[in-house]
């Protein structure tokens, strides 16, 4: 009863002063908004449990960790022959699966296209608490080597967008190389472990390769040559995670023997030191998370910052409110309402604000929730609305800890002191009262602020030196085709002149300025055994990748020769072999590379010919954008195999080579025979990846960051105004007294610009102290850059000055007139 009166008292004195009601509940719903929509994300990417997922805290992703001259290696993808050794030689499992995910051509004719396609053991539908929406899900026996049977379950989406959510039990459908029998459909947002786009379909695991079309179909289960499988398993009970990894540790050990014995170029343990544990079964929260999901922790970090500073700006506005009401608290506690009441309701009063703020909150959520999703997650990763009964969870814990945070203070201000000299003072007395506290607020508001924009100042800085990049090549222009002609039996004959026929109709595809077949494109170029007369382990300088690619692969990339020249359509089978070398593989292995020799060992055969180096070419970005030094060399397809070149990069006339894709697919995909089909991407997707972190982070910092500074200058504005209108009377008497207006505003201005100062050298001390945490993060930029601390420092200050201008204008007009008579 008594906690519904203060309710009631709470909510009528906030009706009396709606301006400060509006001005706090929009603060507080502004930093639980930002961390109830961060929460969201963060809770998606990597604490939420995968949907159905059975006991979700004893299911672990399985991670395999090497060290090699001080560079530690994580995994969680290796051969299918790990995945059966460590199973058998692990006893602290219950059960076990494996899983894999590819884009594979599904459909036919004009219908055909890249989905995303899992290849599943048969006892991975065992982890998850599901039953089939139709049909039924395969089993071990349709999962056994050498090969798995021709299956296939669908995902819940897929069936319902493209068939219609018919009855398809029975259809066959054509996915990869292979048509399959459709047995089951999986639930409704059903994804398995995947964080990328929801899988179309489910196939089993020794089918897989198979349908991928991959040329290691005859012994993948008995080799270590190909890393494709991801495996999860479960704890037995009573088993702790570290007793698990241990185990897990030991069968690694003794698979690698095992695969030492077929290839003793695999490391010895002495060497490599192997460990391999069970960690967390999102990539995003276990040990080998990108940078991506390393920025997000940041800027988790950051948008509770932003909330500490709406506290602190919110305990400012109490504490004001408490001081102008102190007369009125007096008489109330003269009239014998207990010290313990009094503070009950001033809780109450703040935790309604925050229940307030935290409904303004979530509407924020709501909204910014929807932006930060499409930003961050994955669709996989995005089936659920953007709050949930978590999210809401945590807004409410966020709102209870603001309102504790922003009562305590004032409540003590209001229960203590001298109740007899409250009761005597009057009207001006008090006007400067714990004045210390929140100044010690203010300044610590513009020392967070300092800190966000700084972070944010950075990751822009780094975004801006990642888009100047030279990258070595102009991808704006260039459209990359990948042609699949699943399965279809084609002799080494027909498949080049298959090859050379798709690079003619491409070429006479209105807009395509040039064409080049390619092996590999960039971001997945491949390595090999290199050997250069001369020069002793050419594996300890770094890594060197090569590109197979037609004569007219410099033209179409734009890459420029910088020395001697690039291949013409002389340099085919028969030839003289020849190379192009990058300008960094050139200066790291001779003093004159024009006319050398290298060895790349590309085939079975165990002689590689001596390949002469005849041109040098400009460091391009071939594994990723901060590669250095770029080692790379180009070798002639026709010389290498002209049967290679499943992919053309093609450079269109505009500079919109996106808004030509659709339009180059079509006229493609009549020249495919079969069943074949291409695929077509503008080559900025693949860069727009590899700039992602810096774009998120960059995005997300300086959001936050306004905001910060926002919440700031107007808890800065706040506070000056009200001192300003505490002072009326000793600004008068100055006034009175011969001061004149330029002394009162600077007064004013001065009392804002010194707490402002204060809070940027609190700020950017603690900016150089987490520099070394946020250095990582960042790209060719220093996080303790000067040019970025004075900026910042100036637009904090400048800042202060323009929340302190209209307040100081109030007191250049104190009128001594009225001062004088109040005396």
């Amino acid at each position: 009863m008594r906690a519904l009166q203060d309710l009631r008292y709470a909510a009528r004195g906030l009706l009396r002063s709606p301006g400060f009601s509006a001005t706090v509940i929009l603060t507080l719903g502004l930093g639980l908004g930002a961390n109830a929509a961060m929460f969201g994300v963060i809770d998606r990417l990597m604490f939420r449990p995968f949907s159905y997922l059975n006991d979700p805290g004893t299911v672990h992703r399985v991670y395999l960790r090497t060290t090699y001259r001080g560079r530690t290696s994580t995994n969680f993808v290796f051969p299918y022959t790990r995945y059966l050794d460590l199973a058998r030689g692990s006893s602290s499992f219950a059960a076990w699966a494996g899983a894999t995910e590819r884009p594979l051509a599904v459909g036919t004719g004009t219908a055909a296209r890249e989905r995303r396609v899992a290849g599943v053991s048969a006892s991975f539908f065992g982890f998850f608490a599901i039953r089939p929406a139709l049909g039924r899900f395969f089993g071990a026996s349709e999962d056994s080597l050498p090969q798995g049977a021709k299956v296939a379950v669908l995902g819940y989406g897929f069936w319902q967008s493209e068939l219609g959510g018919r009855n398809v039990l029975g259809e066959q459908l054509a996915i990869g190389t292979v048509s399959h029998t459709i047995v089951g459909v999986a639930p409704r947002d059903f994804v398995g472990i995947s964080e990328a786009e929801p899988p179309a379909v489910f196939i089993p695991l020794t089918a897989f390769p198979l349908a991928a079309g991959e040329n290691k179909t005859g012994d993948y289960w008995l080799k270590y040559n190909w890393d494709w499988i991801s495996a999860i398993a479960r704890r037995k009970p009573g088993v702790s995670e570290a007793t698990a990894s241990a185990d897990l540790s030991q069968a690694y050990r003794a698979s690698r023997s095992a695969a030492r014995l077929i290839n003793p170029a695999v490391l010895p343990d002495s060497i490599a030191h192997p460990v391999a544990f069970a960690g967390a079964v999102k990539t995003a929260a276990g040990p080998s998370a990108g940078l991506e999901s390393r920025t997000l922790v940041w800027v988790t970090g950051v948008a509770a910052i932003v909330l500490l500073i709406a506290c602190a700006n919110v305990t400012s506005l109490m504490f004001a409110r408490v001081i102008r009401r102190r007369r009125e608290l007096s008489v109330r506690l003269a009239l014998g309402v207990g010290r313990r009441r009094l503070a009950g309701q001033l809780f109450t009063e703040s935790l309604l604000l925050a229940a307030l703020g935290c409904l303004a909150g979530l509407a924020i959520a709501w909204w910014g929730g929807l932006v930060l999703r499409r930003l961050v997650l994955t669709p996989a990763l995005s089936q659920s609305g953007a709050t949930d009964w978590r999210t809401l969870l945590a807004a409410a814990s966020f709102a209870l800890l603001a309102g504790v945070l922003t009562a305590i203070g004032p409540a003590l201000l209001a229960v203590r002191g001298d109740l007899a000299a409250s009761l005597k003072s009057g009207p001006r007395e008090g006007t400067r009262q714990r004045s210390g506290a929140r100044s010690a607020l203010l300044v610590l508001q513009g020392a967070l602020s300092v800190l966000l924009l700084v972070g944010a100042h950075l990751f822009v800085q780094s975004l801006r030196r990642v888009r100047a990049l030279d990258l070595g090549y102009d991808p704006a222009p260039v459209l990359m085709v990948r042609s699949d002609l699943r399965g279809q039996s084609l002799d080494r004959a027909e498949l080049v002149r298959f090859r050379h026929r798709l690079l003619a109709a491409a070429r006479e595809i209105p807009g395509v300025v040039a064409a080049a077949r390619i092996n590999s494109r960039p971001f997945g170029t491949n390595t090999t055994r290199l050997v250069v007369p001369g020069v002793d382990s050419v594996e300890r300088l770094g890594r060197f990748n090569y590109q197979v690619a037609d004569p007219d692969y410099f033209a179409v990339m734009g890459t420029r020769i910088l020395r001697g020249r690039g291949f013409t359509e002389a340099d085919r089978e028969g030839s003289p072999s020849v190379a192009v070398v990058s300008r960094s593989m050139a200066r790291a292995l001779w003093p004159d590379p024009l006319g050398r020799c290298i060895q790349a060992f590309l085939g079975p055969d165990p002689l590689a010919p001596c390949t002469t180096v005849i041109g040098i070419a400009e460091d391009a970005a071939q594994q990723n954008l901060t590669d250095d030094p770029r080692f790379m060399y180009y070798l002639p397809l026709d010389q290498v195999d002209p049967s290679w070149g499943s992919q053309l990069f093609l450079r269109m006339a505009g500079p919109d080579a996106a808004g030509s894709a659709e339009r180059v697919r079509l006229a493609l995909n009549r020249t495919m025979p079969g069943q074949g089909y291409v695929s077509v991407q503008p080559m900025e997707d693949l860069l727009d990846r590899q700039r992602r972190s810096w774009q998120l982070g960059a995005t997300l910092f300086v959001g936050f960051g306004v905001l910060a500074l926002l919440v700031a200058a107007v808890g800065l504005y706040g506070t000056v105004s009200y001192d300003v209108a505490q002072r009326t009377h000793e600004l008068g008497v100055r006034s009175a007294l011969g001061a004149r207006s330029v002394h009162l505003v600077g007064l004013v201005v001065g009392q804002a610009v010194r707490l402002a100062g204060a809070g940027v050298v609190l700020g950017l001390a603690l900016a150089l102290l987490a520099a070394p945490w946020i250095q990582p993060l960042l790209f060719k930029q220093s996080a303790r850059d000067p040019a970025t601390y004075g900026l910042v420092a100036m637009l904090l200050l400048g800042v202060a000055v323009l929340a302190s201008a209209m307040p100081s204008r109030r007191a250049a007009r104190a009128d001594p007139n009225l001062a004088l008579r109040s005396d």
